[in-house]
């Protein structure tokens, strides 16, 4: 990585840490120049404007999000290629994972961006969208792939199933954050996995 490359990626993470503390609009360019200890127009090289520098957060932070979750869902597929099993061992090592993070999960940049929409343009309000339909995606296809051995026990809608993934990690992001609780993010994981696995399992005559 080349110098330019290494302060453009210096910028990117001062931005999105402070963006996960305080939102996108109290994050200010000067106090990134700041802590970057670079100049006013080193800053307007990398980046034409705030909101550019929105849209590469967005764009870093989602791919960085897919490796995540390929990754896992990788390693789990390997333990296990049941599709069912699988999924709960999915679960299990992202509850472990979030488990294991001294101060709680930062924050999900996303869900940051859809809080302050208002202060971004249509082509981040489109990512962000995308961003949160690829989770939809994601989970959908397991369940799918789940369903068609395991029928659910209860008739529900797997799109909301998916969508069920995504509102229970952040809901314990929030939750944990709201409570100075880091393990509230995982427990709530491991829930979900209970219902999952409640929701798929053969019935027992």
């Amino acid at each position: 990585m080349g110098k330019g490359e290494e302060t453009r990626a210096r910028i990117m993470d001062i931005a999105e840490t402070s963006v996960l503390a305080k939102g996108f609009g109290a994050t200010s360019i000067e106090e990134i120049i700041v802590e970057a200890s670079i100049t006013k127009s080193g800053f307007f090289y990398h980046f034409k404007d705030k909101n550019e520098l929105a849209v590469a957060l967005l764009r870093r932070y989602a791919a960085a999000e897919d490796i995540f979750f390929d990754d896992l869902q990788n390693r789990a597929r390997e333990l296990n290629d049941d599709p069912l099993h699988a999924f709960l061992v999915f679960l299990k090592l992202f509850s472990e994972l979030m488990a294991d993070l001294p101060n709680g999960h930062p924050g999900c940049l996303i869900a940051t961006y859809c809080y302050n929409e208002r202060l971004f343009d249509r082509t981040v309000r489109e990512l962000t969208e995308k961003s949160v339909l690829s989770w939809r995606t994601r989970f959908r296809q397991a369940f799918d792939e789940i369903a068609a051995v395991y029928p659910p026990r209860e008739p529900v809608d797997l799109n909301a199933l998916a969508d069920m993934v995504s509102n229970t990690v952040e809901g314990g992001i929030i939750m944990s954050k709201a409570v100075h609780d880091p393990q509230i993010l995982a427990e709530q994981i491991l829930l979900l996995r209970s219902y999952v696995k409640l929701l798929f399992q053969p019935n027992i005559n």
